[in-house]
């Protein structure tokens, strides 16, 4: 009997930033790495975010998910938990400032009772099925990361999680070199390393050079400061509050999910804050502008966020004051960029000194730059090379520093979402066929049930807008009584296309009139003639809508 090989299958972040998933499957068992989100792109009308097509895993009933690992507790890698959860029953490993912050979802989406969390620390073995995951602390943007040393029936796959090479970290735990090197000496089959910063040159600085820039920031703002980050940054909100210490101002939190996560990191320890320094957002308008400092989310221009809804003037108890000062401690998603740039220009129109890198470095990447990339791959010596974490661009650029430190090209597997990579037990690599699959969206309630048809009828609405017809007939003769009744919505204004309309009716009762027999397919004459019409006068498409009406 033919012995089965290790499938490495790449659910999300092959290909694109974000919803990174990927399962490790030998025989009829496997393990799961990060359930992430991506956020939507501009043109992704009303969707609140995106979560990987984990399908394939769910279409095989006999497949035993023998457990979930999280490497760290960004949304990136965190967010889809209660959709996996729901789908999957399978304990979920995760260290303790990354259970916390799982907790907090499970929490909010009532899945908490329901899903067994299992806490490691860095530097334990995790035994599960076939599978023994060797742990290794690595730096990132938050703290309690790692990366994973996957001993198989194969061969050993190393995967580093988001990672850099940050030797004066914020809470003094440097990587684990050793844990690298270890692994090194026992030989690698396949390294999966971080690709996201694969086309910057040199080394990506440490989180320690943001302390400077707060400190100007702090020492010159006449103001009030409000800090704009991720909810999980939990190492760059101890910056801020051991800045507001050092200038005498108060912590405000803005936001549900960042109020949650302040709390959980405290309990655990992660968070080192004197007990006077939080204040509440309604004690916030009782101090002078100058004591207060406040953090909030919305670094990604979300529309529900702290930040946005400021930017509005939608914010139920905050509004922008002159002199406050707004640090955007992050750097957009890309594809967020044109919502970050809108977030950031509202915010200037209504009278704030917004500071974002490069203005000011507020911000550094969690991610390793070509250098550390580099190092990480000479430092494991791995058979094969498999870059994630990155689109196209950034996995094809970390394929090509691959090859300079001399790993053979057809030892480099670069592929993108779905495409299996299979390793037989002589360690011999195939790549295989891509797995139908695509995006999931998640809008409201609906996780889904919007797709890509859908998303081009919203295109259309943003652009082209919406009209609806409605025509009269005598139920005896078919013809039309009165006059027809069209409204236009984001297509083109009934007081200033009068012309337009009134052509648009009497194209109207000529298709029904001259179509008496036409049964059931009125509506769709009149839909197509409009169509014409319509972008013969004004070379627009609005969706349209007619309904015929017997009296």
């Amino acid at each position: 009997m033919a012995k089965p090989s290790l499938q490495i299958i790449p659910i999300g972040g092959f290909g694109e930033i974000g919803k990174n998933m990927t399962a490790f499957q030998y025989g009829d068992e496997a393990i799961i790495v990060d359930t992430g989100i991506m956020f939507p792109e501009g043109d992704m009308l009303g969707i609140d975010y995106i979560i990987p097509d984990f399908h394939y895993l769910m279409d095989n009933p006999g497949l035993k998910i023998k457990g979930i690992i999280i490497t760290h507790g960004h949304e990136d890698h965190t967010g889809a938990i209660q959709h996996v959860m729901s789908n999957f029953h399978a304990p979920v490993y995760a260290t303790p400032l990354t259970r916390g912050l799982l907790e907090v979802k499970l929490k909010q989406a009532r899945l908490l009772d329901k899903v067994e969390l299992v806490t490691f620390k860095a530097g334990d073995t995790l035994k599960l099925g076939v599978f023994s995951v060797e742990t290794f602390h690595v730096c990132h943007s938050i703290p309690d990361g790692v990366g994973l040393g996957i001993k198989t029936p194969v061969g050993i796959v190393v995967h580093t999680g988001d990672f850099k090479f940050d030797h004066t970290p914020v809470d003094n735990w440097p990587p684990d070199f050793a844990k690298l090197a270890e692994l090194s000496s026992r030989g690698v089959l396949a390294l999966m390393s971080d690709s996201t910063n694969a086309d910057r040159p040199g080394w990506t600085p440490s989180e320690r050079v943001i302390d400077a820039a707060f400190d100007t920031v702090f020492r010159d703002a006449p103001g009030r400061i409000m800090i704009a980050t991720f909810a999980s940054l939990i190492s760059r909100i101890q910056q801020v509050a051991e800045a507001a210490q050092r200038y005498g101002r108060k912590l405000g939190v803005a936001g549900h999910t960042m109020s949650e996560n302040i709390k959980m990191a405290m309990n655990l320890g992660y968070l080192q804050l004197p007990p006077d320094l939080l204040i509440s957002l309604d004690e916030v308008k009782k101090h002078n502008p100058k004591e207060v400092v406040i953090v909030m989310t919305g670094t990604q221009g979300e529309p529900s966020a702290a930040l946005s809804r400021l930017a509005m003037g939608r914010h139920n108890q905050l509004s922008i004051l002159p002199n406050d000062t707004i640090i955007m401690s992050s750097h957009p998603i890309p594809g967020n960029e044109e919502l970050v740039h809108r977030i950031i220009n509202r915010l200037f129109q209504r009278g704030a000194n917004v500071i974002y890198d490069p203005i000011a470095a507020v911000h550094v990447s969690g991610h390793a730059s070509q250098e550390e990339q580099k190092l990480m791959i000479n430092l494991i010596r791995p058979k094969y090379f498999i870059p994630v974490h990155g689109e196209l661009r950034h996995l094809k650029q970390h394929a090509l520093l691959a090859e300079q430190v001399g790993i053979p090209k057809e030892r480099i597997a670069v592929v993108e979402n779905g495409t299996i990579i299979s390793f037989d037990h002589k360690g011999d690599m195939t790549i295989g066929e891509r797995l139908p699959g695509g995006y999931v969206f998640v809008d409201g309630s609906g996780v889904g049930n919007v797709g890509m048809a859908i998303m081009r009828d919203r295109e259309i609405l943003a652009r082209d807008g919406v009209v609806v017809v409605n025509v009269s007939v005598d139920r005896h003769t078919q013809q039309v009584v009165g006059e027809p009744d069209i409204l236009s919505r984001g297509f083109v204004s009934t007081r200033d296309a009068n012309d337009l309309l009134d052509t648009a009716k009497q194209t109207v009762r000529k298709v029904v009139n001259q179509n008496v027999y036409a049964n059931g397919r009125k509506h769709e004459l009149v839909q197509e003639a409009l169509n014409r019409l319509f972008y013969n006068e004004t070379k627009r498409h609005p969706i349209i809508f007619a309904f015929i009406n017997p009296v």
